[in-house]
Formats: structure tokens, sequence, C-alpha cells
């Protein structure tokens, strides 16, 4: 039971000092991280001493500890692989989102919530005239971590439509 005990408390101390430091190490071009092989390393010994504390021969207990230690390696470097895919790499534009607003906005404040992917928290607003709490805005600039709304309605007023084709009779 100590072999087991000693791999799953170095297996440990890896994950630990990855949580705090960073990646220490990645093998094979990135496949096998020290958090991944860190934590493989824990259940492996983790299951092996608990195979052998419930009886099983030796054999049997480094059988199960090595197959369920491959398999938290595959299961953490697949998550982690996925972490890294999701990751923003830059921040989207807010410019076109439509909302509502979350507080009466005026000149210089106020609160707004966007429809857009990613928008989960509430942004800082201004307008150029007063808006009322509930109403469907459009964010027309950004300014820092601002931006700048106009009422919904505004926006679609303020499109310009095409000229109707005229028929001259003349021709």
């Amino acid at each position: 039971m100590l072999p087991f005990i000693i791999v799953g408390a170095v297996g440990l101390a890896v994950v630990l000092l990855s949580l705090f430091v960073g990646e220490l190490f990645d093998l094979l071009d990135g496949a096998i991280s020290a958090t991944g092989l860190g934590s493989a390393f824990t259940v492996f010994g983790a299951a092996g001493a608990i195979s052998t504390a419930n009886g099983l021969p030796g054999w049997a207990a480094y059988v199960i500890a090595i197959g369920v230690g491959i398999l938290v390696l595959v299961g953490v470097q697949l998550l982690i692989r996925s972490f890294r895919r999701s990751e923003d790499g830059a921040p989207s534009s807010p410019l076109g989102l439509y909302g509502t607003a979350r507080t009466s906005i005026s000149t210089s404040s106020g609160e707004v919530s966007l429809d857009g992917p990613g928008e989960i928290e509430t942004r800082l607003a201004f307008a150029d005239a007063r808006i009322e709490t509930g109403t469907r805005i459009r964010v027309v600039e950004m300014q820092g971590s601002r931006v700048k709304v106009e009422p919904a309605d505004a926006a679609s007023s303020s499109v310009s439509a095409a000229p109707e084709p005229t028929t001259d009779p003349t021709t």
C-alpha cells in the first residue's frame, strides 16, 4: 500500500503546484499536461490504496489503479483541451446589439443588459436623451467600458429607406 500512497502524494503535490504556479510542463507537444499527469497519479494512488485495503491481491490493485489512472489522465486532458478552445481571444464588439435599459439612462449614467452572445452582465451606458427603464435599446457607440445607446425604435426609424421607384407617364 505504501507505493500507492507515495505516488498519490507526489501526484497531489504536482496538481497543487500547477494550481498555484501554473502549468509546470507540457509533454508530447501539449498532449499531456502537469495537471493531467498529477491528477492521474493522485487517482492511481487512491485507487491502489483502496483496492489493497479491501483485500485484493497486489497485481489486481495495480491493474485497477493503472486503468483508473489512465481514464483520469485522458478525461482531464480532454477537459483542458475543451477549456483552451473556449477561451476568448479578443473581446467582441457590442456595436449594433439590442438590449433593455435596466435603469433610466441619462447623458452620463445608466445600465443596460444586452442580448448578444457572452453578454451575461449589465453594462454601463449613456445616451444623448433620457431613456426610461425597460425600454428596448441599441448600442451605437463604445467609449471605454461604457456603451452609448439609443432607443431601438429610434434606431429603426433612423435607417434611411430606399426611394420608391416613380413611374413617369411620359416615358
